[in-house]
C-alpha cells in the first residue's frame, strides 16, 4: 500500500512538474523600441484612457473639489509611481512579461504575474465593447437627422442607453438580456480588427501607431480645453470642479482615500502586466525611474487638464438649461454620451464638434486596448508552451477569444454586466497590487537571507509589519464606531511586542556569532538586503 501511495505522489510530482514547466517562461531575445519617445508615448496612451475623461473630474467634483487631489497626489507619489517603478524595472531587468519577471525572482511567484494577466484580459474583454459603444455613436452622428440636436443632457444620455446601447426592450425586473445588438456586434468586430492589426507586428509598428493615436488626443485635449474657457458660464464649471476645497471628505467620507488609490492604478495601468511588458522591451540599463515619472506625471496632468475642458463644457450646459452643475450628468456614460455631446451641438459647427469627441475617445481607447493586449501576448509567447508558435497565431486567438466572450456585452444588458464587472475588477487589481510589492520587496532574495542570518528573525520582521497592519485594520475597518484611534493603538502595539521579539532573536545571534556580524550589519541585512 506505501509503494502505491508513493507511486502516485511521483505520478502527481511528475504531472505537476510539467504543467509548471509548460508555463515557465523561456528567455529569448526581445524585439526593441524605435525610440525612448515611442516607449514613452506608448505608455502614456496605454495609461491614459477614458477613465481621464469621464471619471478623474467626476471623483475630483464627487469628492471636495480640489480636496481630492491630496489623497490622489499621495496615492500617485507614494503608491502608484513606486510600483510602475517596479514594472517597468522588472520588464527591462528579466526582459519577460509578468508571469516571467515574478517567476524569476520565486518560481512560486508566477501564480502573480498570471493573475495580473487575467486581470487585463478581463478587462479588455469589456473595455473594447466600450470602444464599440463610441464607434457606434460616432457612426450615428452622420445619419439623416443628428441624435444630439435639440436634446437636453437627460434626454441624451437616455438615447445613449436606448439607441446605443439598445436597453429598451430589457424586461425590467429581471434585466435579464433578450437580444443581441447587431449594430454592436459589428463595431466590437471592428474594433478587435484594428487592436489585431495594432499588435500583430509587435512593439515596432506600436511605437508608430502611437505617434497618432495619443499625439492626436492631445491636441484634441487642448483644442476642446480652449474652445470650452471661451464658453458664457465655463467659470462657474471650473469653480465646481476645483474652486471649492470641502476638507471634511478627507474624515467624512473615508473611502475618499481607497477611491483615490484604484483611479491611480486604473488609470496609470499598474497591476495589468502591460507595463511590465513594454519594460521587456527596452534595453537592461534604459533610465526605468525617470520614464516612470514622466509616465505618471503626464497621466495626471492630461486627468487635470481634461477636467478644466469637461468642467467648463458644464458650466455653459447649466448656462444655458438654467439647470445647476449638480443635476448634470458629470461623469461615467452620461457626461461622455450625454451632457458632453449636447455642450458642443450647441456651438456652431456643433456636429462636427461632436464627432471630434468621439474619435478622441475612440483613440484614447484603443492604445489603451492594444496595451493591455500586448501584456497578455507577450507572457503567452514567454511561455514554453507558446514559444515556437508565430506571433501571429497567439494575437490572432487572443483577440478573438475575447472578442466572443465580448459578446455578452453586445446584448441589451450589456451596461449591467459592465458596471457589474468594472466594480470587483477594483479590488482585483488591489490584491494583485498587494502581492506584487510584496514578492519583490520581501520575496526577493530571502532565500539567501534566511541562510544567512536563519528563518526566525527574518520572519519575526514580516510577521511584525504585516500582522500590526493587520490587526490595526481589523480594529479601523471591523468595529461598528470606526475607531481611529484604537487603530493606531493596535497598531504601536503589536509593532512594538514583534520589534521586541526581533531584538530578541537578534540578540541571540551575536551571542552565537559575535565574530561574524556587527550590530549595523545584522540589522542593515536583516531590514534592507531583500
Amino acid at each position: 500500500m506505501s509503494e502505491e501511495v508513493a507511486s502516485g505522489a511521483r505520478t502527481k510530482e511528475r504531472w505537476s512538474t510539467k504543467l509548471l514547466r509548460s508555463i515557465m517562461p523561456k528567455r529569448k531575445e526581445k524585439e526593441r523600441w524605435n525610440s525612448r519617445l515611442s516607449f514613452i508615448l506608448a505608455s502614456m496612451g496605454a495609461a491614459i484612457g477614458f477613465g481621464n475623461v469621464w471619471r478623474f473630474p467626476q471623483l475630483a467634483y464627487q469628492y471636495g473639489g480640489g480636496a481630492f487631489f491630496i489623497p490622489y497626489l499621495l496615492a500617485l507619489f507614494f503608491i502608484g509611481i513606486p510600483i510602475l517603478v517596479l514594472e517597468i524595472s522588472l520588464g527591462q531587468v528579466y526582459q519577460m512579461g509578468d508571469a516571467g519577471a515574478f517567476g524569476s525572482i520565486h518560481k512560486r511567484l508566477t501564480g502573480i504575474g498570471v493573475g495580473s494577466i487575467l486581470c487585463a484580459y478581463l478587462l479588455i474583454c469589456y473595455y473594447v465593447p466600450l470602444i464599440s459603444w463610441v464607434a457606434n455613436a460616432f457612426f450615428d452622428s452622420f445619419g439623416s437627422v443628428f441624435p444630439w440636436d435639440g436634446l437636453t443632457g437627460s434626454e441624451a444620455s437616455n438615447y445613449f442607453q436606448d439607441e446605443i446601447i439598445g436597453m429598451s426592450t430589457l424586461d425590467e425586473p429581471d434585466l435579464w438580456p433578450s437580444r443581441l445588438i447587431g449594430k454592436n456586434v459589428g463595431y466590437l468586430f471592428m474594433s478587435w480588427s484594428i487592436v489585431f492589426m495594432c499588435v500583430l507586428f509587435g512593439v515596432k509598428a506600436e511605437g508608430k501607431i502611437v505617434f497618432f493615436t495619443m499625439g492626436l488626443p492631445i491636441i484634441l485635449m487642448f483644442v476642446f480645453l480652449v474652445r470650452a474657457c471661451t464658453l458664457t458660464g465655463s467659470s462657474d464649471g471650473i469653480k465646481a470642479y476645483i474652486g471649492e476645497w470641502d476638507l471634511s471628505v478627507l474624515s467624512d467620507q473615508p473611502d475618499v482615500w481607497s477611491t483615490a488609490v484604484s483611479q491611480i492604478f486604473f488609470s496609470i495601468g499598474v497591476t495589468f502586466g502591460f507595463m511590465t511588458a513594454f519594460g521587456a522591451h527596452c534595453e537592461r540599463d534604459a533610465p526605468a525611474f525617470s520614464n516612470s515619472v514622466i509616465i505618471a506625471l503626464s497621466n495626471s496632468t492630461f486627468s487635470f487638464i481634461s477636467g478644466f475642458a469637461v468642467f467648463a463644457s458644464l458650466g455653459y450646459l447649466s448656462y444655458i438649461e438654467n439647470t445647476p452643475i449638480d443635476e448634470l450628468k458629470v461623469g461615467g456614460f452620461g457626461l461622455m454620451f450625454g451632457s458632453y455631446p449636447v455642450v458642443l451641438s450647441t456651438l456652431p459647427g456643433g456636429e462636427h464638434w461632436v464627432r471630434l469627441l468621439f474619435v478622441d475617445l475612440f483613440l484614447l481607447g484603443i492604445d489603451s486596448a492594444f496595451a493591455l493586449t500586448e501584456g497578455v501576448i507577450t507572457v503567452l509567447l514567454d511561455a514554453a508552451l507558446f514559444r515556437d508558435t508565430p506571433r501571429w497565431k497567439v494575437a490572432l486567438g487572443v483577440c478573438f477569444s475575447a472578442f466572443l466572450i465580448g459578446l455578452i456585452f453586445a446584448t441589451d444588458a450589456g451596461l449591467i454586466f459592465l458596471d457589474a464587472i468594472d466594480f470587483y475588477i477594483n479590488f482585483v487589481m488591489l490584491l494583485v497590487g498587494f502581492f506584487e510589492t510584496f514578492g519583490a520587496g520581501w520575496v526577493f532574495g530571502v532565500e539567501k537571507q534566511c541562510e544567512t542570518y536563519g528563518k526566525g528573525p527574518v520572519l519575526s520582521i514580516m510577521i511584525t509589519y504585516y500582522g500590526s497592519f493587520l490587526i490595526a485594520s481589523a480594529v479601523w475597518f471591523g468595529a461598528d464606531n470606526n475607531n481611529l484611534w484604537g487603530g493606531f493603538l493596535a497598531l504601536i502595539l503589536v509593532f512594538l511586542a514583534g520589534t521586541a521579539v526581533t531584538i530578541y532573536m537578534c540578540m541571540q545571534i551575536m551571542k552565537e556569532h559575535t565574530e561574524k556580524f556587527t550590530w549595523s550589519e545584522l540589522l542593515f541585512g536583516l531590514y534592507c538586503s531583500n
